[in-house]
């Protein structure tokens, strides 16, 4: 039944677990220079594979700490996770993993491609204040989703003026 679920959103997949490590060559893969000839054709490396390849290139062989958003835990992370113990010929390639919830705007996740973000400069040029954006962070747990607005900016601000205050 697995087989038949993951084959009817891929048809190259036999499993829900089946990932890439090469992907065939796609028109944009071509129109962008992103295409390389190799034993299994014309393509590129998939996602999980040039993470893991980027890591191992600047950490090595082994990490501490590895993270990201909390979508990435499953498939990309357990992916990037196999993939390296098996190349490194390791047990346990990262013992410890940290996801993290995302922050929201206006509902939506933010994101550039949805153009629904603030860039760290437009938000210290709005007389945004650091020890306020991060006193925003500590309100909320790491792991849940954080709406972003200017109310909850100002609380963080209030907190703030509590603790200095009180200090």
């Amino acid at each position: 039944a697995a087989a038949a679920a993951a084959a009817a959103t891929h048809p190259h997949k036999r499993s829900d677990a089946d990932f890439a490590l090469w992907k065939p060559a796609t028109d944009a893969d071509r129109a962008a220079g992103a295409v390389w000839e190799s034993p299994w054709g014309a393509g590129r490396p998939g996602w999980h594979i040039e993470c893991s390849a980027m890591a191992s290139s600047v950490f090595g062989e082994q990490l501490d700490l590895h993270g990201g958003g909390i979508d990435l835990r499953f498939p990309h992370h357990e992916n990037e996770l196999a993939q390296s113990e098996a190349a490194h010929q390791v047990t346990e390639w990262c013992p410890h993993w940290l996801h993290v919830g995302h922050l929201h705007m206006a509902g939506r996740k933010m994101a550039k491609s949805l153009k629904n973000f603030i860039s760290v400069q437009a938000f210290l040029e709005e007389g945004g204040c650091p020890r306020a954006f991060r006193m925003f962070c500590l309100l909320h747990h790491y792991r849940a989703a954080v709406e972003w607005s200017p109310q909850q900016l100002q609380l963080a601000r209030t907190v703030l003026q509590q603790l200095d205050g009180f200090v």
